[in-house]
């Protein structure tokens, strides 16, 4: 079973990531301010699906890959960790964007659902971040990687639900707040997430060590 320490680590990890704004964030947001918050949530409830199923979808993959090898897993976290390093310099030295808010109609509860599953489902990014991000708290010596991934994964999805309710009822505030920080808070946010990724890479690097 995955140790208290490592769970804690990843915890602490996705409360920073959760903190910066990325396009989960903005299509909530969206949705709660043209169709009201139980859409927002809805729309929140459709990301944590696909979410779920992007887990799935890793565990699975990954479990396949240490039934080949234990030195072919360890490949997979050290490309991941290189990849997550890869991200975090590219973050860290990204000019900054103004913060823009896209544009969305009014839609029903369940249509904001769907939009939110296949938004997550389809994006390359959430797949890539999934198979760099989870193996680093991911150990052979722990039992079975299945259940530890499910079980992060779990952690994560719930912890990102938590997160979009929360956006969705107090999306009038946190609207104005983006709008009105703009770039400024772009360019911080993206050099905060690149700190993260650099820090998650550093740390399978030092521990495979």
């Amino acid at each position: 079973m995955i140790e208290w320490t490592t769970l804690s680590a990843f915890i602490a990890v996705v409360i920073g990531l959760f903190l910066i704004p990325g396009p989960a964030v903005f299509l909530t947001i969206t949705q709660a301010a043209h169709s009201g918050r139980k859409t927002g949530i809805l729309t929140g409830l459709g990301i944590a699906t696909g979410d779920f199923l992007h887990v799935i979808f890793a565990a699975i993959g990954l479990s396949a890959i240490l039934m080949t090898s234990a030195f072919a897993f360890n490949v997979v976290k050290y490309v991941g960790a290189a990849y997550l390093l890869y991200m975090g310099i590219r973050a860290l030295f990204a000019k900054a964007e103004a913060v823009d808010l896209p544009e969305a109609r009014s839609m029903s509860g369940w249509r904001a659902f769907r939009q939110g599953v296949v938004v997550e489902i389809l994006n390359p990014k959430t797949a890539l971040f999934f198979l760099a991000f989870f193996p680093q708290f991911v150990s052979p010596a722990n039992g079975s990687t299945v259940v530890q991934f499910l079980y992060l994964g779990t952690v994560f999805i719930v912890m990102g639900f938590i997160y979009t309710t929360i956006l969705a009822i107090g999306t009038d505030r946190i609207s104005r707040f983006l709008t009105r920080s703009g770039s400024r808070f772009g360019q911080w946010g993206g050099k905060a997430v690149g700190l993260v990724y650099i820090g998650i890479g550093l740390r399978f690097v030092f521990q495979g060590r």
